[in-house]
């Protein structure tokens, strides 16, 4: 079991966020804004190491997973001045918007094939792909895009999906 969906997610809760309440089980940390900015701390505490170091001191009570605020204060990273903490914030920021632009382009071209792919396979069942069309269009009916490729990627979806429904069902 992966430790990291269950313990240790941080967030920053801004100061005009009022009428907050925290739960039992949260543990909040107030930084002393002179020495570290809340935004590196932040990604200090979702970094890998630090990760491994939660993970590995949580204890495990009735199947819940638990650390506690001494041990995340005795948590060490490294430390720069404020506007090398700064220019980090920033630079992380900027990959992770372009990941997330990355990651967009990826749904759009996925969604693009998805279609293209159900286009050609209505015309196939239509008959629309003569030997016009074929020469016309050979990219589209060899390699990744021919029938045999089409039609194994359709089975492994549907097994995928069938997998997916017997795991549902057994959660519940």
């Amino acid at each position: 079991m992966r430790l990291t969906a269950v313990i240790g997610k941080t967030a920053i809760v801004e100061k005009d966020a009022t009428h907050c309440l925290f739960a039992g089980y949260l543990i909040r940390v107030r930084v002393d804004n002179s020495l570290v900015l809340p935004k590196y701390l932040l990604l200090c505490l979702q970094g890998p190491e630090i990760r491994k170091i939660i993970q590995l001191q949580a204890r495990s009570t009735s199947g819940v997973n638990n650390t506690n605020s001494k041990e995340i204060a005795a948590l060490t990273f490294s430390s720069s001045e404020l506007k090398e903490q700064a220019e980090i914030v920033r630079r992380v920021e900027e990959l992770f918007a372009f990941a997330d632009q990355i990651e967009q382009r990826v749904k759009d071209a996925q969604t693009h094939v998805n279609h293209l792919t159900q286009s050609i396979l209505a015309k196939a069942f239509r008959g629309d792909l003569t030997a016009d069309w074929r020469a016309a269009n050979p990219d589209l009916i060899t390699g990744e895009n021919s029938a045999e490729a089409l039609l194994a990627l359709i089975k492994s979806e549907r097994k995928k999906l069938s997998s997916e429904k017997k795991v549902r069902k057994k959660n519940f």
